[in-house]
């Protein structure tokens, strides 16, 4: 049994499984392009700084000086993420465009399938590979 027939036999587990290992990549490219270390840093800096928001609320100046440092944790983080982001874009975008090809006729909310079982996946690669 060739793969389209299995995948035109079971759609549903089809695309989940290959929403599985779309996810698998992209856990693995962030974990291995970005540095993990100073990501974790950067996440627990934002913890502390949303924890002094909190208690400065009615200071203004404070809570602008705050807000100030997190915008540049912020920027940071997003330079550290966009990496992995263009490393799988290409790859993702000829993905989706056979999974629609593949799946349209056959399974209507292949999408919907898609997203949601990238989404749990995500969550538990994520925790498993230790990956910020």
């Amino acid at each position: 049994m060739g793969y389209m027939q299995l995948i035109q036999t079971y759609p549903q587990y089809s695309i989940i499984l290959i929403s599985i290992a779309a996810t698998l990549f992209i856990t693995l490219v962030t974990k291995f392009i970005t540095d993990q270390k100073r990501m974790k840093e950067l996440k627990a800096k934002q913890k502390e700084f949303q924890k002094n928001l909190k208690e400065v609320k009615g200071d203004m100046k404070k809570s602008m000086e705050i807000q100030k440092e997190m915008m540049q944790h912020t920027m940071e983080m997003m330079r550290h993420s966009f990496k992995p982001l263009v490393i799988t874009l290409i790859p993702l975008l000829i993905l989706f465009w056979w999974l629609k090809e593949i799946f349209s006729p056959i399974l209507k909310a292949w999408i919907w399938y898609y997203i949601i079982a990238s989404i749990i996946a995500s969550i538990i690669l994520r925790k498993v590979l230790d990956v910020a």
